[in-house]
């Protein structure tokens, strides 16, 4: 991973029109990062079989490692392997040598194997800069590689991204590459992506932008869960999560670049690691956290939020985001172990990434089971009073109970437009059964992913709804 750090604008003065709502995107799916920079991992059988236990279906090694591949053989997971950073310089200067890899690498595996991506190198221009300039080389020759071996339809070449290659990130509407990279390397990389029908893939960490400016960015909005919202006031897009506006981020700089073809949602965009460690942190930052009185960034409470808010959110099919809420998008959490052997000692933050232990027990409860997903739809504050007030009549008079928030009623306190839209828009997306579009009412509201609280009122989910009706029947919930 790599320290990203954003620059963050927060809200000022009203809300220009909002040019899209947030409809429920194509489907994605939830995998993990396995990294092995560790000296206590169990091994490649075990970890299979504790990647079926759970449910995740898609993983990411990095490199071609044979015992991972073959056990992997047979079980249906997505696999993503990766050709590490040191092999770039031949695969570029010689087309042969990137056949014999592929060979070796993945068609020896393949089909019973289910690869379906090559990443060749990883965050090149960050970890490798020396390397920058031999990497579209060798994309290039992998994916001759592939074609040439009848594999080019069934799997797709692509390099795992840092953010930092956006060096222009808010807002987001601003999105740039770093000068020395994007034409000389980002562009015809796009451009081999989008004539393969791969993808771009990007690393994006919010935890890193939330760990170096707690005092700018509230932690809500790097958790993935601020109901105020952060305004782009170029495009008038309202930004719950730090996430989305890094990803819309990226998604400018492709457009900036690429034009229309990026636009038109031609080339998407992947996320390949995101995650948030439950334990750790820089030395220097502890130091300063601590003389503050405040707490770190890294728990295991920050961490099981933003993982759960991520896993959940895919799963329920809304990979969009504010720029492009069409957009279908795979993650990968990283990481699936905590490895004792990364970073600079035992509390050293690389080190807690973990979804678990190396005794593989969960460090915190989550679940890749597909589509219970809970979800919340609230308001986007920033519209105004006139235009939730608005929405708020319309969600009342088509099907929402509105009855709690009326004078006396268990949720009129807090006496505020916000809170009270918020219930309104809820009750209307939950009686909806939470379909595309229920969330919108013209830009007013948006789905968030952990419970809301207003006061001592929290709105309800799917769950309470039903649990409700079965109790007004007559039938003990369950």
């Amino acid at each position: 991973m790599a320290l990203s750090l954003l620059h963050v604008v927060f809200l000022g003065a009203a809300m220009p029109l909002l040019l899209f709502g947030t409809p429920a995107a194509g489907a994605g799916v939830v995998g993990v990062n396995y990294g092995r920079v560790a000296n206590n991992l169990p091994d490649p059988a075990s970890v299979v079989q504790l990647l079926k236990q759970n449910g995740i279906t898609m993983v990411k090694i990095f490199d071609a490692f044979p015992q991972a591949l073959r056990a992997l053989a047979n079980t249906g997971i997505k696999v993503t392997v990766m050709m590490p950073n040191g092999n770039l310089p031949d695969a570029a200067r010689d087309p042969g040598y990137a056949l014999g890899w592929v060979r070796s690498n993945v068609k020896a595996y393949y089909p019973e194997t289910q690869i379906h991506d090559v990443a060749v190198g990883n965050e090149v221009s960050y970890s490798s800069p020396d390397l920058t300039w031999s990497l579209v080389p060798a994309m290039t020759n992998v994916q001759k590689a592939l074609a040439d071996l009848g594999l080019a339809d069934a799997i797709k070449v692509t390099t795992p991204v840092a953010f930092s290659a956006v060096n222009v990130s808010f807002p987001p509407s601003a999105g740039r590459f770093r000068d020395d990279i994007a034409q000389p390397v980002m562009r015809p990389m796009l451009d081999l992506l989008q004539r393969t029908g791969s993808y771009f893939s990007i690393n994006i960490y919010p935890f890193d932008a939330y760990d170096a400016h707690p005092d700018d960015i509230p932690l809500d909005y790097a958790l993935g869960n601020y109901t105020p919202g952060v305004v782009d006031h170029v495009t008038g897009l309202v930004y719950h999560s730090l996430l989305d506006a890094q990803l819309d981020a990226t998604y400018f700089a492709m457009e900036n670049l690429m034009g229309g073809a990026a636009r038109d949602g031609i080339l998407r965009a992947s996320l390949t690691e995101s995650g948030w460690p439950s334990s750790g942190g820089r030395v220097a930052r502890l130091e300063a956290v601590a003389e503050a009185g405040g707490a770190p960034a890294a728990s295991v409470a920050n961490a099981q939020a933003y993982n759960n808010y991520l896993i959940k959110r895919v799963l329920s099919g809304n990979t969009g985001t504010p720029h492009r809420p069409d957009a279908d998008m795979d993650v990968y959490i990283f990481a699936l172990f905590n490895e004792n052997q990364k970073g600079f000692g035992p509390d050293d933050v690389e080190q807690h990434f973990g979804l678990f232990y190396p005794n593989m027990q969960k460090v915190y409860p989550f679940d890749f089971s597909p589509p219970t997903a809970e979800s919340w739809c609230v308001a986007n504050a920033p519209v105004g009073d006139a235009r939730l007030q608005a929405a708020l009549d319309y969600a009342c008079g088509h099907g929402a109970d509105c009855g709690a928030i009326q004078p006396g009623g268990a949720c009129f306190e807090p006496n505020t437009m916000v809170a009270h839209a918020s219930y309104a828009f809820n009750s209307y997306y939950q009686r909806n059964h939470r379909a595309s579009g229920t969330c919108d009412f013209g830009g007013a509201a948006a789905v968030v992913y952990q419970a809301p609280k207003y006061g001592n009122c929290v709105l309800p989910s799917n769950a309470w709804i039903q649990e409700t009706k079965l109790k007004s029947e007559g039938y003990a919930a369950i």
